[in-house]
Formats: C-alpha cells, sequence, structure tokens
C-alpha cells in the first residue's frame, strides 16, 4: 500500500500511524517466536550485493565509499529472506532510520521528513520549535552514542 491516503485531521493520521506501527510489531513479534537467525554473509555475496547499485546506496543514492550495510529489502523482522536478492548496499546512517518499516510507513516518514524541512526553511515557527526539539534529540543521541563507544 503506498502512502496516499487523506485524512480528515492529525488525529486521524495518529491513529492510522499508530496501527502501521502495532502490524508492524505484531509481524516482528511472530518472526522472533520462531526463532530464526540472521546469517552472515560471505565475501563475494557481499560484492554481488555491493555491484547491483554501482557501489551507491539504495536509500539515499549516495556514493559508498568506505562503511556499509547490506540492506535487507523485505526486512528481517517481516520475515524477509537472507539471500542475496532480498539485499542491497547501504549507508549504515541510512538503514539505520530506514530500520524496518514496512513501505507505506517508511514513505509517510519521507513525505513527512521532506514537509518538515521545507516548513524549517520557511522559518514557521510551529516548526522551528520542534526543529529545536530535534536538535536536542540528536545531541542527547551523539552523547550517549561517544559514551558507548568509550566504554567499549
Amino acid at each position: 500500500m503506498e502512502a496516499i491516503r487523506l485524512f480528515k485531521n492529525s488525529a486521524q493520521f495518529a491513529t492510522h500511524l499508530a496501527t502501521l506501527r502495532r502490524k508492524r510489531r505484531r509481524r516482528e513479534l511472530e518472526i522472533r517466536s520462531h526463532g530464526r537467525k540472521r546469517q552472515s554473509l560471505t565475501p563475494s555475496e557481499r560484492q554481488t550485493i555491493m555491484k547491483k547499485t554501482g557501489g551507491r546506496c539504495h536509500i539515499c543514492g549516495g556514493e559508498i565509499q568506505e562503511e556499509w550495510t547490506a540492506d535487507h529489502v523485505f526486512a528481517h523482522a517481516q520475515g524477509g529472506s537472507h539471500g542475496t536478492e532480498n539485499y542491497l548496499p547501504a549507508h549504515p546512517i541510512c538503514n539505520q532510520y530506514r530500520w524496518f518499516f514496512g513501505p507505506e510507513e517508511f514513505q509517510w516518514i519521507l513525505k513527512l521528513g521532506v514537509w518538515f524541512r521545507t516548513q524549517i526553511q520557511r522559518k514557521k515557527p510551529s516548526a522551528l520549535t520542534l526543529a529545536d526539539g530535534f536538535l536536542l534529540h540528536e545531541k542527547s543521541r551523539d552523547r550517549r552514542r561517544r559514551k558507548k563507544g568509550k566504554t567499549v
């Protein structure tokens, strides 16, 4: 399903997003209950995956120069296979943010992100308030990441 549905108001939209999340979590828990384990890829499988996009991240399209992840196209948590046909190369940060969202949920995230960026660029007060909160969140995440790196 595509992210094209129109909603009467923000409450209806929020309910729809919550429903998508519940469905995703239910599928993830069902997959985990079957004990499916992730499998490692061989160097030749990784090379095959990288060739699919000519060395570019399948999410953002940017060139992959160093570290990269083999991203499940159909998420492992949603029942995706471990065959090379279900992988594409991605920057670690792109793969991290795509997480294991289903297609419709991820489309809404992208649409919201593009709209939100435009609102920030236009300096809409409500968007700037949310942007301040987002920047605080990112600073906190960065501190945790750095702290975790020091303790390892």
